[in-house]
């Protein structure tokens, strides 16, 4: 896993609305937010925890200096695109992003991924939180959408059991 992250607004969001946003800087050497992610946040309500983060100039802003033309046939979104257009450019970066099509994006073209789950683990292994089970039931409350199975079988892994409301 690289030191670089270059996130997307899908674990921005969620991880805002559960009070766990600190989690991105405190994995990383160095956190990346894309502009296209940064109008897609702000567009957000006013109350979003996420916007309101990004208002008071949460995390380090930057563009992508030229999007591939392969991967723009892949039609992601705006969001998604910058993300990987970014992790390309900086060679080492990981994307952080949730989104299936473009981790498969990701991974098409070699770079790391990693989503919001992932940062969750991450975070449990670092002894930043107690209960990767506790974050994921947040998490799917803030509306991050989670296959059960997933759940299971990552909680599984850690020796976690999951409660399903």
């Amino acid at each position: 896993m690289n030191d670089l992250w270059v996130v997307n607004a899908s674990p921005i969001i969620t991880l805002a609305k559960i009070g766990r946003l600190s989690l991105l800087h405190d994995l990383c050497r160095e956190l990346l937010v894309p502009e296209a992610v940064v109008a897609e946040i702000l567009a957000g309500p006013s109350s979003d925890p996420a916007r309101r983060s990004i208002e008071a100039g949460w995390g380090a802003r930057a563009a992508a200096g030229n999007v591939a033309s392969d991967l723009l046939e892949w039609g992601l979104g705006a969001g998604e695109t910058a993300v990987l257009a970014l992790a390309m450019e900086r060679k080492q970066a990981t994307a952080v992003l949730d989104d299936a099509a473009a981790r498969l994006c990701a991974r098409a073209f070699g770079l790391d991924v990693i989503g919001t789950v992932g940062v969750v683990l991450r975070a449990k292994k670092r002894a930043l939180i107690s209960s990767v089970a506790d974050e994921i039931t947040a998490l799917r409350g803030a509306g991050l959408r989670l296959d059960d199975a997933m759940v299971r079988a990552v909680l599984n892994s850690i020796g976690e059991a999951w409660e399903q409301e």
